[in-house]
């Protein structure tokens, strides 16, 4: 029971959040009000939340003598050893089937689309995390995934839902915002803490991840508004006051902005959602105005 107890602690649920990104395609899609839609796209995201807590087993295990000289990631149950490697190997692998099952009963496309996600982090995990900038990158690719599974997951019951390539860049170039921001925290607090972490923030500098922070910054919030007076938008909402959401996208991000520079918050991004009120004011409006907008 302590094994099982631990293994869940491993699947890490405080950061399940990020698969809230599965609903953007039945969201956007104007999907909410179909009843096999729905159920579709929340069985996708409870899959992914199951597949990416096999990916931070399997993280956990590679990076375990590393996560021993970290300050709080020495206490994961791999790298504490309250979860011995043997067992998390084989509950890991027994998720990971029950994933590729479950997600074959949704539909072929899905299954593509949770193999690919599996892929690209194993990539992150063996190649992609040891390169500068291509680390935060890869992080960005899994949520670009993330988003296209969310759509890939309800075309059996709606053929019509596609997904905007602008949304896809919004999402992109906000994920790297927040890595770069992630990243930066690591590099001025555990790095000099402990002397050991992430061998790849040797390569970092704060003046360089300052720039970044502002240039994915700009980005993102080029990207959404783009988005929101592209013509393909405006065609599929039949307004174009979707415009008018934007500030609140800007609100948060300077929120979060300041949260990471004035008060050192940056290191665990999942969490801020979950911790910060005046955030969670600003995401709330946000929705209830686009919902009110596009007429879900």
């Amino acid at each position: 029971m302590a094994y099982l107890s631990a293994f869940l602690e491993n699947l890490r649920p405080r950061q399940w959040t990020k698969n809230l990104l599965l609903f953007a395609g039945i969201i956007f899609g104007r999907k909410l009000g179909e009843t096999g839609c729905l159920w579709r796209a929340v069985a996708g995201a409870a899959l992914f939340c199951l597949a990416s807590g096999v990916i931070y087993v399997f993280n956990d295990i590679a990076d375990q003598e590393l996560d021993r000289s970290h300050p709080t990631k020495r206490k994961r149950p791999v790298a504490s050893g309250r979860l011995p490697v043997g067992i998390a190997v084989r509950m890991g692998l027994g998720l990971l089937a029950f994933c590729l099952l479950a997600a074959l009963a949704l539909g072929q496309m899905f299954l593509l689309g949770i193999c690919f996600f599996f892929i690209w982090n194993w990539l992150y995990t063996r190649w992609l995390k040891q390169v500068p900038v291509l680390d935060v990158t890869g992080i960005g690719m899994s949520f670009v995934i993330r988003a296209t599974a969310g759509v890939l997951v309800i075309l059996p019951s709606c053929p019509d839902v596609v997904i905007s390539i602008w949304l896809l860049l919004c999402t992109f170039f906000l994920s790297l915002f927040l890595g770069f921001c992630k990243r930066r925290d690591e590099l001025l607090k555990i790095e000099q803490e402990t002397g050991k972490t992430r061998p790849v923030l040797s390569e970092y500098s704060e003046p360089m991840l300052n720039a970044l922070i502002g240039g994915s910054f700009a980005l993102t919030g080029m990207m959404y508004a783009l988005y929101t007076v592209w013509p393909n938008t405006v065609e599929q909402f039949g307004t174009r006051n979707l415009i008018f959401t934007l500030p609140f996208v800007l609100l948060g991000m300077g929120r979060y902005l300041y949260l990471v520079f004035l008060e050192d918050k940056g290191g665990r991004p999942h969490e801020i959602l979950l911790m910060d009120f005046r955030l969670q004011i600003v995401v709330v409006a946000w929705v209830v105005a686009a919902i009110k907008i596009i007429g879900i």
